[in-house]
């Protein structure tokens, strides 16, 4: 028996040693590399998950070409995503607009182990009723039709994200940082292609809730903040809620911890991929849910 337990005990320091040195290892691995040969691996590896690294503000944003393109939207999405450890607020605008009715819709929140913020456009391929906005599937706007969307996101007055770019699903994620979607303010400002469009967003703002003199409107853009969600909890997915981010900030504090020798989300990333590659993987899916494709 005392033999058994020696040998165990030997194994285990081994392990030990092992894992000890091949970290040690890693992390000298990480430090020797070039700022510019960081983000060409950084890239090859999120280019997959659809998302690209901006060194200036160590957060991640989406790509143009990115398979989430292919499945639209619908309400549903919003409804299920707390479900997936995605607590955000989310205000959707709708407005008609050239025989469509459009719906741009911006979220922040906190994503997993990411806070963050989007803002999508999208739309059907009629003019809809009031009434059939939350049970139809939209889609993502074709290059010709996509606006040039900016914004800024702010954590409890502080700025942690400034992306503009003309896009169909603009983003913006730090990770490693915890947030209750009430700590973010986001600041959009959305330039449409005619005047007349932006008016009929700007009635849709209105419809939202908004007031006018909170909505800037300069020629054919649009500057407004978003602070408050348009969605509402029952009692039970409140409970639901309160569990995801405690889940949510111990993951933040893992991921953290165990990253502690890095500072900057590239470093802490490829740490990661070399030293624990499904940790990596998980990480990265940052919208989880897989979405019914359009046809």
């Amino acid at each position: 028996m005392y033999l058994f337990f020696g040998i165990f005990f030997l194994v285990l320091l081994f392990f030990f040693f092992l894992n000890h040195w091949r970290r040690k290892k890693i992390i000298t691995k990480v430090r020797c590399m070039c700022m510019k040969e960081k983000c060409r691996i950084l890239d090859e590896l999120i280019a997959p998950f659809g998302y690209a690294y901006l060194p200036a503000q160590d957060i991640f944003t989406s790509r143009l070409d990115v398979w989430q393109r292919d499945f639209g939207y619908c309400t549903l999405y919003d409804k299920a995503a707390f479900r997936f450890s995605m607590i955000f607020d989310c205000l959707p605008v709708y407005f008609n607009y050239e025989g469509k009715t459009w719906l741009l819709e911006l979220w922040k929140g906190q994503y997993g182990i990411n806070t963050g913020a989007e803002i999508g456009v999208y739309y059907a391929d009629r003019i809809l009723e009031p009434g059939e906005y939350k049970n139809t599937l939209f889609q993502s706007v074709e290059d010709c039709d996509m606006p040039a969307l900016s914004f800024r996101l702010f954590r409890k007055g502080v700025q942690i994200a400034d992306v503009c770019a003309r896009h169909w699903w603009l983003t913006a994620f730090s990770m490693g940082r915890f947030s209750w979607p009430a700590d973010l303010y986001l600041r959009a400002c959305i330039t449409f292609a005619t005047h007349s469009m932006a008016h009929a967003f700007v009635d849709g703002l209105v419809k939202a809730g908004y007031n006018r003199e909170d909505i800037c409107m300069d020629c054919h853009t649009v500057t407004f903040s978003f602070t408050k969600s348009a969605m509402h909890w029952n009692c039970l997915d409140r409970i639901w809620v309160r569990i995801a981010q405690w889940v949510n900030r111990f993951w933040c504090r893992v991921y953290l911890f165990v990253t502690r020798p890095f500072c900057l989300s590239i470093d802490r990333i490829l740490y990661l991929y070399y030293y624990l590659p499904a940790a990596f993987r998980k990480m990265l899916r940052i919208r989880k849910y897989k979405k019914k494709k359009r046809s």
